[in-house]
């Protein structure tokens, strides 16, 4: 109900200015994209005690996957397929990386390279 309003409010507008028929659906148009516009997925892991938590997570294409380092030493998260990489994540540090096309991402700690997990993203 209230993007609807919005959208009568700027047409009504458009209308006052004596804009065209043209220009105002355009403008419409682009409004109603603007409101119905989605805010993108986040996904949190988090690196505990020599572990990514969730160790494996599958998400939706776009999804943004925020690890952050609950450790009290540093980790890294690096992609095996050299498509992300960390700097060294002290105590609540965060790396977050947007995973826009669908695969399997296999990713690991090269501090602590037995520490490893995987996005899988469809």
């Amino acid at each position: 109900m209230r993007k609807i309003s919005k959208l009568m409010v700027a047409a009504a507008m458009l209308g006052v200015f004596g804009w065209t028929s043209a220009s105002n659906a355009r403008f419409v148009a682009s409004a109603a994209t603007a409101q119905g516009a989605t805010k993108s997925q986040e996904v949190v892991v988090k690196i505990d005690n020599f572990s990514f938590m969730p160790h494996d997570i599958m998400v939706a294409a776009g999804t943004t996957v925020i690890w952050v380092n609950n450790d009290d030493i540093p980790h890294t998260v690096v992609s095996t397929s050299d498509v992300f990489k960390s700097k060294a994540l002290d105590t609540d540090d965060k790396f977050s990386f947007k995973f826009d096309k669908p695969g399997t991402y296999e990713y690991f700690c090269s501090i602590h390279p037995k520490m490893t997990a995987k996005v899988i993203v469809q």
